[in-house]
């Protein structure tokens, strides 16, 4: 009988699980030594978060709501830039926009507001440039929304696509060099000191996108994901409804850009290409569209592995194998693999459209022991289906061949393969009803 927990039970466990993960990371943090290969480590929580919180706004686009939709790099361009021209200190602009004469905001929100407030003034001043990168992404989203969300399934995604292209080459005009500092990098911004900031961030954000699929907008989205048609008939404002999952995932892709930004301690606007929308397209897919626990393990599992347990492969020695084959680049195929052989066996995902749930986490850990002394007796009664299923197919295909080759057979001897119908000439009418 599987158990059901109280929705009480449910909070502790994940206010516990979440403090708890916290807790570690900032240790781990903070005592793990620079020069460790367990460093590393906490590098793929940062960049894991930052990505999982881009991954989940994407899913929300793509697959809660059912618009195909690949401009997520280009709406974190725009927020990373956003952040980092308003957090570069005074001080700093002459070295940073050396060849634009300081550039042309040579003032930092975070110095002013620590100027007033002190230390709680920094993190103000680091929180608000975020909010407002933001926001001004999303007011970009509501704009090129009005046109774009007009169109359906590849076109919106080639369109959102171009767009991001356009801003790429948009951001890295000279004209624009006072403010962007053109094609050369932004640096000196300022950062965060501790990993648990991004993770508490994404996870806030991610907080709120999942409270927001379930409010009634979220069934909303939903509806028109599953027939437009329908939720139209449903008095579902199609348009109004769009542009609102349009403009909120774009939202949340501007924070992950400025999170980006602060991992990344300089910007340019170059990596912002098509490659990263398909890598975010990848998580989301590796996921599961329409999971967002889904878009958090695809997250954390592509940055791993590409990142980190398959560094090795370059280097010529993984896992304490050496071979001439491994070489650079050798990590790219063998992910490449991975990821095909995660599609061929999770056609829908890891998490397909379910969501982590304490209930069944709880009831799969309770039957584990079972299910795992029941596993070779249901391999092998698995196996013998799979046997008795052959050996019909091939007692069918015999029984085929042999009827064939008797035909054959009466064929060449000029016996007929089938008996007639017995025939009459004798022709019968029949009157109409009641006569």
């Amino acid at each position: 009988m599987e158990k059901t927990l109280s929705n009480k039970t449910k909070l502790v466990l994940s206010i516990a699980a979440i403090a708890l993960f916290l807790v570690l990371v900032y240790v781990g943090d903070n005592t793990i030594p620079a020069n460790s290969s367990w460093k590393m480590l906490i590098t793929v929580i940062e960049k894991g978060s930052i990505f999982a919180l881009v991954a989940a706004s994407m899913n929300l686009l793509n697959g809660f709501t059912g618009l195909f939709s690949l401009g997520q790099a280009g709406f974190m361009l725009i927020g990373a830039y956003t952040y980092a021209i308003f957090t570069i200190p005074g001080k700093s602009h002459e070295a940073v926009y050396q060849y634009f004469n300081g550039g042309l905001i040579q003032w930092s929100i975070v110095e002013i507001l620590e100027g007033k407030l002190g230390i709680f003034g920094h993190y103000i001043g680091m929180f608000i440039p975020m909010i407002g990168a933001g926001l001004l992404v999303a007011v970009v989203a509501a704009l090129i929304g009005i046109p774009v969300l007009r169109l359906k399934s590849d076109y919106l995604a080639i369109a959102t696509l171009g767009f991001a292209e356009i801003l790429r080459a948009f951001f890295q005009w000279n004209s624009l060099g006072p403010i962007t500092n053109g094609s050369n990098v932004l640096r000196k911004y300022t950062t965060y000191g501790n990993a648990i900031f991004p993770v508490l961030v994404s996870g806030i954000c991610i907080a709120i996108i999942i409270l927001l699929i379930n409010s009634t907008y979220g069934r909303a989205f939903r509806a028109i994901r599953d027939d437009e048609i329908a939720a139209e008939a449903m008095g579902i404002n199609l348009f109004k409804h769009k542009e609102m999952s349009f403009v909120i995932s774009s939202f949340f892709a501007g924070i992950s850009g400025a999170l980006l930004a602060m991992f990344q301690t300089t910007i340019n606007a170059m990596p912002f290409n098509t490659v990263m929308t398909y890598e975010i397209l990848l998580i989301v897919v590796i996921g599961g569209i329409g999971s967002i626990t889904g878009s958090i393990l695809g997250a954390f599992l592509f940055i791993s592995t590409s990142e980190w347990l398959l560094r090795g492969l370059d280097a010529g020695q993984w896992l304490g194998i050496s071979s001439s084959l491994m070489r650079p680049g050798f990590r790219k195929v063998v992910f490449a693999i991975i990821i095909m052989l995660i599609v061929l066996f999770y056609a829908q995902g890891i998490m397909g459209s379910r969501e982590f749930s304490w209930d069944g986490f709880i009831n799969w850990w309770k039957n584990l022991p079972a299910n795992l002394k029941a596993w070779p007796a249901k391999r092998k009664a698995k196996s013998a289906a799979k046997k008795e299923a052959r050996a019909r197919k091939a007692a069918a295909k015999a029984k085929a061949k042999e009827a064939k080759a008797e035909g054959e057979a009466k064929r060449a001897s000029g016996e007929a393969l089938f008996t007639p119908l017995p025939t009459s000439d004798e022709v019968m009418v029949f009157g109409k009803e009641g006569k």
